[in-house]
């Protein structure tokens, strides 16, 4: 089992940047595949990124490709996730997963584990 904790959320202006954060416990972080999503009010839950065990694989939703970087260091037991040019449009609860799996999805049903969110707003 593992446990996580997001952090560096916070309120930025609109052009710019903030690293997320996730910190997992347990020995085994690098067998987990690792995601973000988010959640604006009174919208579903959002893919935003993934990346593999290895870090070589890394998905991107279309609304944040080219601005956001998800990364990885294992020696850590931490997830990254590099915000750029943020647009109010990102504001929302951000929220880390993790599975135990070789391969990266996009689908928050693949995840067995969640962290508690951090918020990130955006003000125009």
């Amino acid at each position: 089992q593992v446990q996580l904790v997001e952090s560096g959320g916070g309120l930025v202006q609109a052009g710019g940047s903030l690293r997320l954060s996730c910190a997992a416990s347990g020995r085994t972080f690098s067998s987990y595949a690792m995601g973000w999503f988010r959640r604006a009010p009174g919208k579903e839950r959002q893919f935003v990124s993934a990346i593999s065990i290895s870090g070589a694989g890394r998905y991107y939703a279309d609304s944040v490709k080219g601005r956001f970087t998800i990364s990885r260091d294992n020696a850590r037991n931490t997830v990254y996730l590099q915000m750029n040019s943020l647009k109010p449009e990102d504001t929302a609860v951000y929220y880390c997963a993790a599975v135990t799996s070789q391969s990266i999805t996009r689908e928050p049903k693949g995840y067995n584990y969640w962290g508690q969110g951090t918020q990130v707003t955006v003000s125009s």
